[in-house]
């Protein structure tokens, strides 16, 4: 008898209740079940070449947090709006140092510049009384911990060689929730928007360099120092390296830019000239800035990016960001805090309020008006289609 079935058939005489798990999970917890696998990334690199030094990277993480962090998120009981319920006032004052909205920016960023963001639940929970807090942990110190079912058992937190562990509850809840983008190749971390355009990332920061270093050699291009010896006479070894030591010192730099250069016994200064193709990186640069907002869902034009007529104004491209970008990612973490609060909260529903956005507000008016319009329509047809509760 396998061990397989010696276990089946003991479970059948004692009596254990059904337990539904995935029949892959235990294939994927043989990778390291009980103990911390961390990102396989380097996020601190990934931070600060991106979200620290370049700055389409900072804005694009600045536009989608602020804007999704601004939508409200309201509290629904048995199909209506409660205001007064303890998960509302929850989430508008999440913890004692940040509003909701603070908050929220702090998970939006967390997603888009590590893939993952983590939020812990801080509180008596045990009983139907919930979490007091909640409070957001940043994503490269968390780890996850495998169980023996494949899924996380555990998250381990980290900092300065301390680690502590954050466990399943006795009723199987965890006081952890982990919101992360789709990774096709990562059982436990998202992929975020950053690693996606790291080269893009590099070959804009690198154009910057380069821009930086002519500006340091007086923003003009190279040039050769030419000795025009009899008979082909060279400098020696000494008058070589004398020269250059003047050139460095004198003729180079911000400080010295301008500075004419004084040439004898029959030296001769030839500038080398850029190419077209030399020329042409402030396009590679343009290009890769139009590539780094593809990849975090950004409208260039709302960059200022030049080059991109996709949109045929402003507020359409705002439009499309919005609707692409950020109602996506709002509701998709109202979905995800309705699941993972609402076993501590009883029959509620976390929804994000749409109408509370100005951007959003000419096309709920133009809605309004084509409802207005259809007079085959009753009252309550027109409000159900409208999204608001008869």
């Amino acid at each position: 008898m396998t061990w397989l079935r010696w276990r089946d058939r003991r479970r059948e005489r004692e009596g254990a209740p059904e337990i539904k798990d995935s029949r892959a999970g235990p294939l994927i917890a043989l990778t390291g079940a009980g103990r911390p696998r961390w990102t396989p990334r380097n996020y601190a690199d990934l931070a600060s070449e991106g979200f620290g030094k370049n700055p389409v990277v900072y804005r694009c993480v600045r536009m989608i947090a602020e804007a999704a962090a601004s939508t409200p998120l309201r509290v629904f009981v048995e199909g209506e709006r409660a205001d007064d319920h303890p998960l509302a006032r929850l989430l508008a004052k999440p913890n004692p140092e940040q509003s909701g909205a603070e908050w929220l920016e702090g998970v939006y960023g967390a997603l888009q510049t590590a893939g993952n963001a983590y939020v812990e639940a801080v509180g008596e929970t045990s009983g139907e009384r919930g979490p007091q807090e909640l409070w957001g942990l940043r994503p490269d110190r968390m780890a996850v911990v495998p169980g023996r079912g494949g899924w996380p058992e555990a998250w381990e937190y980290s900092v300065d060689g301390r680690s502590t562990r954050i466990r399943r509850e006795a009723d199987g809840w965890m006081p952890v929730m982990q919101l992360k983008l789709f990774h096709p190749t990562d059982d436990y971390y998202g992929l975020s928007p950053l690693e996606a355009a790291a080269f893009a990332i590099d070959v804009h920061n690198s154009s910057g360099a380069w821009n930086k270093a002519l500006l340091d050699n007086s923003a003009r291009p190279s040039g050769a120092l030419v000795y025009g010896g009899k008979d082909g006479e060279r400098l020696t070894a000494d008058q070589f390296a004398a020269l250059r030591t003047e050139l460095g010192d004198n003729y180079s730099g911000m400080a010295n830019a301008g500075r004419p250069l004084l040439l004898e016994g029959g030296l001769d200064w030839k500038p080398m000239s850029l190419s077209p193709s030399d020329m042409d990186f402030i396009a590679g640069k343009h290009a890769a800035a139009r590539e780094i907002a593809l990849a975090f869902g950004v409208p260039p034009q709302l960059l200022g990016i030049p080059g991109d007529a996709t949109y045929a104004n402003y507020r359409e491209a705002n439009a499309a960001f919005w609707r692409g970008t950020v109602i996506p990612l709002v509701r998709k973490t109202a979905g995800a805090l309705t699941g993972w609060l609402a076993p501590k909260f009883g029959d509620v529903r976390i929804e994000a309020d749409l109408d509370a956005v100005p951007a959003l507000q000419g096309e709920r008016d133009a809605l309004w008006a084509r409802l207005e319009a259809a007079s085959f329509l009753t009252d309550e047809e027109r409000r159900r289609l409208a999204g608001v509760a008869g």
